[in-house]
């Protein structure tokens, strides 16, 4: 459709892309903060007991680490596991936890009213962690995810990977070549 200077009108979103967004949207709401200082999440059933670190700060971080390591077919239960070292890090180092309350803070302030969590899309979160992606806290979120995420047995099978192999004698003849979502 032309408006009245010829320039096209947006396009409505997707189907795709709604449910991505609805998605993000409820992650926000559905995580919610109980009066112990644990994440509660009841869309999903589950929950995440913090102890160092401040609820928000968890919340924050876990979603950080969902826009970081993007996978739709992952659950944000998941992505809490992976974020619970740095709750550990911060009980066993006060400068580490310094480091994850300052940079969140941060992040927040950046990301204008609600903070990091209330910021909608995807990409405008992905482009407020492009703005802090220099930051000890950026990286030490990304480095630990590395392991603490991809390192979570009950994932592999969304992506095809059945474990080591030494002991089974090798990929070779195992289907070295069989995924076929890459």
């Amino acid at each position: 459709m032309l408006g009245h200077h010829g320039a096209h009108a947006p396009h409505s979103p997707g189907r795709r892309l709604f449910l991505r967004r609805s998605s993000e949207v409820a992650f926000a709401a559905a995580v919610a903060v109980s009066s112990g200082g644990a994440l509660i999440s009841a869309s999903e059933a589950w929950g995440l007991e913090v102890k160092s670190l401040q609820p928000e700060t968890m919340k924050t971080l876990i979603l950080m680490s969902r826009d970081i390591y993007p996978h739709d077919r992952i659950a944000d239960r998941y992505y809490a596991i992976a974020a619970k070292p740095f709750d550990t890090k911060a009980a066993a180092d006060p400068a580490q936890k310094e480091m994850f309350e300052k940079g969140v803070a941060e992040l927040n302030a950046l990301a204008g009213p609600g903070g990091y969590v209330a910021v909608p899309w995807e990409a405008d979160r992905v482009a407020l962690l492009n703005k802090i992606s220099g930051a000890p806290m950026f990286e030490a979120v990304r480095s630990t995810l590395v392991v603490s995420l991809y390192n979570q047995q009950e994932i592999w099978p969304i992506f095809g990977y059945e474990g080591e192999s030494y002991s089974k004698g090798g990929y070779i003849h195992r289907g070295f070549d069989d995924l076929d979502w890459l």
